[in-house]
């Protein structure tokens, strides 16, 4: 398929990125834009990458996985850790494979960090030290996590403003850079980073009513538990996989895991997750509406109207012209 730019972006690939909360319909989306617009599906979420997480994490079905290509989905295992530099450097092989075979990337995911690593870059700090790793997660473990926000408080401020205190995964990277660096990581975020080049993103944002939006996704984590969330919980704890691992700390298989150790009843698992999934609806939205050259809209990606009005509004932004290396 040969793919078409305009005369603005003649040098630049082009590229759609479908951004939103969790439960606004961007796999719906992406999957209607890639069946007419000869598209490729690329996640963009940060649990959809674990190989053993599934009926928590809004995977597309088995169906949706066929009828389109989708890519960096299951590709670790839940105890592995997987960083937005990891994700940066994977998508954007991604993207250009994509390029090679005259395909449309699709960017679908409610990761903002991720989403910022791909397009804004990342600097160049210095590499992971599992060993002290293991010994910050060991403070948080036996201090509690926010422990770990006061001593990056301490030691570089701007930083921990921008980090909540309960995020281990950033707390650790950026006391992790500091101990090895001597130098603060909001130092290095000053020294910028190599934005991705070479594409003409189109960014789609949805924007659905805030009531409509939780029912949803209290419907979703009600579904999840039903559809046996603790089940695929307890037998990855029967294969040896560690309370620890990394991808339990994603909301919903954190609360499966508290339900099965009985520290939750399973209606207070349910409606624990259901609340986090909420607060993270508000974050991803607040994350979002500070990305530049975000197009919103007001609605549901998998509502059919809506879907055409994108269509349409992408058909525009994109003018006839062939594309040319």
């Amino acid at each position: 398929m040969t793919l078409l730019l305009s005369p603005s972006i003649a040098k630049q690939y082009p590229c759609i990125a479908i951004l939103g909360p969790t439960a606004s319909g961007k796999s719906s989306l992406g999957l209607f834009l890639a069946d007419r617009r000869g598209g490729e599906i690329v996640n963009c979420d940060s649990v959809q990458v674990y190989r053993q997480l599934d009926i928590g994490t809004g995977k597309p079905s088995p169906a949706e996985f066929g009828r389109v290509p989708h890519h960096l989905f299951n590709l670790i295992d839940v105890e592995r850790e997987f960083t937005a530099g990891d994700y940066m450097r994977q998508a954007r092989e991604t993207l250009h494979d994509i390029r090679s075979r005259g395909k449309l990337p699709i960017i679908v995911g409610g990761t903002g960090l991720y989403f910022r690593a791909l397009v804004g870059g990342l600097f160049e700090g210095p590499a992971r030290s599992e060993e002290l790793r293991a010994r910050l997660r060991q403070i948080a473990a036996a201090k509690g996590v926010p422990h770990l926000h006061r001593m990056l408080a301490r030691v570089d401020a701007r930083a921990a403003a921008g980090i909540q205190a309960r995020d281990i995964a950033r707390l650790v990277r950026a006391l992790e850079v500091y101990f090895l660096s001597g130098k603060p990581i909001s130092d290095y975020f000053e020294q910028g980073a190599e934005p991705l080049q070479g594409y003409a993103l189109a960014r789609v944002g949805l924007d659905p009513d805030r009531e409509r939006l939780y029912r949803r996704i209290n419907a979703r984590v009600e579904r999840m538990f039903r559809e046996g969330l603790l089940e695929e919980v307890d037998g990855l704890l029967r294969q040896g996989i560690a309370p620890d691992a990394r991808g339990f700390e994603a909301i919903g298989y954190r609360q499966a895991l508290q339900c099965l150790r009985g520290q939750l009843f399973l209606e207070d698992a349910v409606e624990w997750a259901q609340r986090d999934t909420r607060r993270y609806a508000k974050r991803q939205m607040t994350w979002f509406r500070k990305e530049a050259g975000v197009r919103w809209w007001r609605g549901f990606g998998d509502d059919p109207g809506l879907q055409g009005e994108i269509e349409g509004w992408l058909a525009e932004s994109v003018k006839p012209r062939t594309y040319q290396e």
